[in-house]
């Protein structure tokens, strides 16, 4: 009897260790196995407080698998007696064909979540980022029904700003798909009002510009204004000496923006003389609001001109700029750059 028993002990021992193994492959080989995502890629959305067997449920759904949920499980135990139990991050994340479960589960672990992309470019103007953000699919868009005022408001902009236009800083912007627009263009808003506020600290002496807004404005117009890079502190200087001189600053930029849609993409002799608040050939001084969202190193240069006596500057037709300070040496330059080419 006890010869039976004990052989009997044996086998059931065998089996067990045999049962193991064969799990245990399994799982290592469902873990290291590549897997198909439906239509070759899937984002799945890890709620707040959603645990392992949550996680193998959405990948099971965005693999047409009833697998995972087992295999993650068992892992996860695994783990927990290694005292490396496998955390859960909530947020996005991409699932591709070829990737493992073990991959995935590192990316959750270590919060690698997938974020989508938000390019505003240097120059852009409002209507341009609105469209931009409007283009994303998977952003919940809540802007286009709001005023300037009523998104200034939201954002807690001092009440004499009535318009958005250059206070959203052009750059790039990561966000979890399914982020409320409003919410990444606050952080563009926070982010220009940063920058600005630190610039203006460090200002130059002595500037004709009497808040952080009128060089936020005099940047914008820098930005349209300038074709080559090493023109913009020299481009600045212009306009700051012609805001000394009690000059018009005459830039095309500002008279395009007033004319909004009616720009065709050239100007007439009659749309300098029809007036707007932004026609700068007709109102002296800066125009109420900038024209455009100016990048870093146009705020720069409208905080940091270069000190010259130029009045004038025209394009030279290859994105540099010809300097004159006088009229008759600017009109030289026109004869010379602009109506001999024409």
């Amino acid at each position: 009897m006890i010869k039976f028993i004990f052989k009997f002990l044996i086998i059931l021992f065998l089996l067990t260790v045999i049962i193991l193994g064969v799990g245990g492959y399994l799982v290592y080989k469902n873990l290291n196995s590549p897997l198909e995502v439906n239509g070759h890629r899937q984002l799945i959305d890890v709620p707040n407080g959603s645990n392992l067997t949550k996680v193998g449920e959405l990948i099971d759904k965005a693999t047409n698998s009833d697998a995972s949920s087992v295999i993650i499980r068992i892992y996860a135990k695994y783990k927990e007696l290694q005292n490396a139990p496998i955390k859960v991050h909530p947020g996005a994340y991409e699932l591709n064909d070829g990737q493992t479960l073990i991959q995935i589960l590192e990316k959750m672990d270590k919060g690698d979540r997938y974020y989508s992309s938000l390019v505003l470019i240097e120059g852009w103007s409002l209507k341009q980022i609105k469209q931009a953000f409007a283009s994303k699919d998977d952003l919940k868009q809540s802007i286009s029904n709001l005023t300037d005022e009523e998104i200034l408001k939201n954002f807690g902009a001092p009440s004499e700003i009535k318009s958005l236009e250059g206070l959203i800083h052009p750059n790039t912007y990561k966000y979890t798909p399914g982020n409320l627009d409003i919410d990444i263009l606050r952080v563009a808003y926070k982010k220009g009002n940063e920058i600005m506020d630190k610039e203006w600290a460090n200002r130059a002496p002595d500037l004709p510009l009497k808040s952080p807004y009128e060089a936020l404005i005099l940047a914008s117009i820098i930005e349209k204004e300038t074709g080559q890079k090493s023109d913009r502190s020299k481009i600045a200087g212009v306009f700051i000496n012609r805001l000394n001189h009690n000059m018009l600053l005459q830039t095309d930029p500002t008279v395009i923006y007033g004319m909004g849609d009616k720009y065709q993409g050239k100007i007439r002799k009659i749309d300098l003389m029809t007036d707007t608040p932004w026609n700068t050939y007709i109102r002296k001084g800066l125009p109420p609001t900038p024209i455009a969202s100016p990048g870093l190193e146009s705020i720069r240069a409208a905080l940091h001109p270069e000190r010259h006596d130029y009045l004038y500057f025209v394009s030279k037709g290859d994105g540099t700029s010809a300097f004159a300070k006088t009229l008759s040496e600017h009109n030289a330059n026109v004869n010379k750059y602009i109506l001999k080419k024409n």
